[in-house]
């Protein structure tokens, strides 16, 4: 297991810093600001984010890594990815790394492109174009959304790691065992922070909501298959232990230890994504302060 000085042990996932809303520029810039003084190794900004909106996040902080997680390889050709990534290295020096993904077979599958339905050619020959711009991104600037064995060696040989969404510490020791010890394994945690002794039960009902709309996706359902999940585990927002599986849900002293876990399995760094009833457009400062003060002797 390595330990990426540039991205630190514990990150930040989230999609409300996208500033895709003009009239809320000003109101994510100023989140963002704060954000970047928490402590964060790093921002990965979710939901299929594109250079320009990661240039934004860029502009808006001063210090911390901001990763794409993930830019979907079929909405943005690697010729345009590769030179808008020359432009924000050159004035943010060190500051990005490219979360590459196929997304997902029920939005994409259908697309009129010859490598629709074979996400790992696909990916692949994304790399390789990357690789042949006029100025390449460099392989330790890049990482994969990788779930299965083999876009897992392909995160290993030909990028700086991987980025697996709504996994578990088992999954995580399965990606470190085909990584091998030095490539990033950068795992997303979802978190739903409550006062210490309170009964999770109502919490799991907002994660529930939360989690359903990736129930839908076959990509996630067939990995949680692989790992012992049944078709029964689905229904309703997920069961009981679908969603202690991929949340940590409870105090600042519960997502510690559950973040330790992710660790003993052989992540290298955690990307927590604060979990609340209003997740997508929501800005949990609170609850990101809170969490950077609860994982501040990490970073």
């Amino acid at each position: 297991m390595a330990f990426h000085p540039h991205l630190g042990r514990i990150g930040i996932w989230t999609a409300s810093l996208r500033f895709s809303d003009p009239e809320r520029r000003a109101e994510i810039a100023d989140a963002a600001a704060q954000l970047d003084t928490f402590g964060f190794g790093a921002i990965w900004l979710g939901g299929n984010a594109s250079p320009d909106e990661a240039g934004d996040l860029l502009a808006a902080t001063s210090r911390t890594t901001i990763g794409t997680s993930i830019l979907s390889i079929w909405d943005h050709t690697a010729a345009e990815v590769a030179a808008r990534h020359t432009e924000l290295n050159d004035a943010h020096p060190g500051r990005l790394v490219l979360g590459l993904g196929v997304s997902h077979d029920e939005r994409y599958g259908a697309l009129d492109h010859p490598l629709a339905r074979r996400p790992y050619t696909a990916m692949r020959a994304y790399l390789d174009a990357l690789d042949a711009a006029e100025r390449p991104v460099p392989p330790q600037q890049r990482a994969l959304a990788a779930l299965g064995p083999k876009m897992l060696r392909l995160a290993r040989d030909r990028a700086l790691g991987a980025l697996p969404y709504l996994v578990t510490p088992e999954h995580t020791a399965e990606a470190r065992a085909e990584l091998g010890p030095e490539p990033l394994l950068a795992p997303e945690l979802k978190v739903v922070l409550i006062p210490e002794g309170v009964d999770p039960e109502p919490y799991r009902e907002t994660a529930r909501a939360y989690l359903s709309r990736y129930l839908e996706l076959a990509n996630y359902r067939n990995n949680w298959l692989r790992l012992g999940f049944t078709e029964e585990d689905f229904p309703g927002g997920g069961s009981d232990r679908l969603i202690d599986a991929v949340y940590a849900i409870g105090s600042p002293a519960d997502v510690r230890r559950r973040v330790d876990e992710f660790f003993d399995a052989g992540a290298d760094h955690v990307a927590l994504q604060a979990v609340t009833d209003n997740t997508v457009t929501g800005l949990p400062l609170a609850e990101w302060r809170l969490l950077g003060e609860t994982f501040a002797d990490l970073d």
